[in-house]
């Protein structure tokens, strides 16, 4: 009897780690779907991550991912600016293809532009744009310069240069610049339309000089005595 019993034990020990040996092969599922934001835009490079496999991909243009899991598996989808978010393969899923789409939300608040200022305060911006600033002596000569030409062409034909004329003038430099461009510059000398221009005005004293009127001194009034009455 005890050798039936030794035989049925050995037996026993060798069966039994050849029937643990033999399991299910492990099913893979493809997961795949469309993220998208709130307001229905497909958000690109959203990182979708198996936890059991250890997988990972990274959703196009469009949205559309593809990754793949088995059942049971964890599944986590992360970007910049948004809410982390999983979902979870049902562990008797039977199906080879699992549709999962997804809907993300901000996670950060937008704010306007910010404009960083070298002030601390309200008060120092103030003090800084009313405060006189020094003129550069450069500047000071020329305007100085300016000022003199200005007197002297007023003197000289007693005509004052008025902001108009000087814009009319550039205004004329400019078109004369555009309608020559890429050609010899103008030579009034073989413009006959500036030489009857010039004549005109020599007839009509433009070389003439001025004869200026400076105002005489008021002559002293001499007040009458008047006769004593007696």
């Amino acid at each position: 009897m005890n050798r039936i019993y030794y035989t049925i034990i050995l037996l026993l020990l060798v069966f039994l780690p050849l029937k643990g040996q033999t399991s299910e092969p492990e099913r893979f599922v493809q997961v795949s779907g469309i993220i998208t934001d709130a307001n229905n835009y497909p958000v690109p490079g959203v990182a979708v991550i198996s936890k059991k496999l250890r997988r990972g991909a990274i959703s196009e243009r469009t949205g559309i991912y593809s990754i793949t899991s088995t059942p049971g598996d964890t599944i986590f989808f992360r970007a910049l600016g948004f809410k982390r978010y999983h979902t979870v393969i049902p562990p008797d899923y039977n199906s080879r293809h699992c549709m999962v789409d997804m809907v993300l939300e901000l996670d950060t608040i937008p704010i306007e532009e910010v404009t960083i200022m070298p002030w601390k305060t309200y008060n120092e911006f103030i003090r800084d744009m009313t405060k006189e600033k020094p003129v550069d002596p450069l500047i000071e000569n020329m305007n100085d310069n300016l000022a003199s030409v200005y007197i002297a062409v007023s003197n000289q034909t007693g005509v004052s240069v008025t902001p108009e004329a000087g814009f009319r003038y550039a205004m004329q430099q400019n078109f004369n610049a555009l309608a020559t461009r890429g050609q010899f510059p103008v030579n009034n000398l073989l413009n006959p339309f500036a030489w009857a221009k010039f004549i005109n005005g020599v007839k009509h004293g433009l070389l003439k000089n001025k004869s200026t009127k400076r105002p005489q001194p008021a002559k002293p009034i001499k007040k009458k005595k008047k006769a004593e009455t007696k």
